[in-house]
């Protein structure tokens, strides 16, 4: 336990070099997620034998993943970014690699919440321009996101970022010397595991098309408020109202409320 607890000291962010530019565990986390979630959308396609009128996956998760990855970066920047007004007036900065030193260190800095309206946007754009049942695409999307889930927040433990509060849990990890939550695992669990069991069991009792999305909407709600209580609130924002509820936990709570409204109009509509 005692290795556990400081595995932090044993671990090394940056799992190789390529001239002179270090490949992170994260970023390689970052495509396995996105590598398994096209894999669990395929496999939910072909066990439903589900009809997409000869739409490649492949294709959807090419829109996607460039409207996630926009959306990510863009939506850290609007809602938790210190430095907001200076990437608004150096947009390309966004996206640049280097610091000022001529350094690479990757780019950092990714919201979830920001990642969910790129790919609406780019799932939209694709449904515009494909013609693909829109409801049948986000119900293939609920199932394939978790598993994508699962490594993203593994690659947040791994990269030490997004730690968890202070504890004295005997399964704590130290950061920095303080021992707190391993919170990103305790993420990967809920929002990925949990959320996944959820939506595929009940996929075959699903009443009208897009009824999944709906439902991940209000699991991600719900298993994000929940885990955000052992999730150190974010630096720049600390507690945003009565000294616990966190930005993470509006959002959350948000999702919900929305994913329940939407579910009432589509399941009334479903009906007549």
């Amino acid at each position: 336990m005692d290795f556990w607890n400081h595995i932090y000291d044993h671990f090394d962010p940056i799992a190789f070099t390529i001239v002179s530019m270090p490949v992170h565990w994260y970023g390689m986390m970052y495509v396995l997620a996105l590598v398994g979630a096209l894999v669990a959308g395929k496999y939910y396609v072909k066990k439903e034998n589900i009809d997409l009128k000869s739409i490649k996956l492949d294709d959807y998760f090419i829109w996607i993943e460039i409207g996630i990855i926009l959306g990510a970066r863009l939506g850290y920047i609007l809602f938790y970014d210190p430095n907001t007004s200076y990437y608004l007036t150096h947009p390309w900065q966004m996206f640049n690699p280097f610091n000022q030193e001529g350094e690479f260190v990757g780019i950092r800095g990714m919201s979830y919440f920001g990642a969910v309206i790129g790919w609406f946007l780019g799932s939209y754009l694709f449904y515009k321009r494909k013609k693909v049942n829109f409801g049948r695409l986000m119900d293939i999307v609920a199932v394939a996101v978790p598993v994508g889930y699962i490594f993203g927040r593994i690659g947040n433990f791994l990269n030490q970022e997004l730690i968890g509060r202070v504890t004295e849990v005997p399964w704590g990890i130290y950061v920095n010397g303080v021992l707190r939550h391993p919170s990103q695992l305790y993420e990967a669990f809920l929002e990925g595991v949990v959320v996944f069991v959820v939506i595929f069991a009940y996929r075959k009792y699903k009443r009208f098309e897009g009824e999944l999305i709906l439902l991940y909407g209000f699991m991600y709600g719900l298993m994000r408020s929940t885990a955000e209580f052992w999730r150190e609130p974010d630096p720049q924002l600390g507690f945003i109202c009565c000294g616990w509820l966190t930005m993470g936990q509006l959002f959350g709570a948000a999702m919900m409320l929305v994913a329940v409204v939407l579910w009432i109009h589509f399941n009334a509509k479903s009906k007549t």
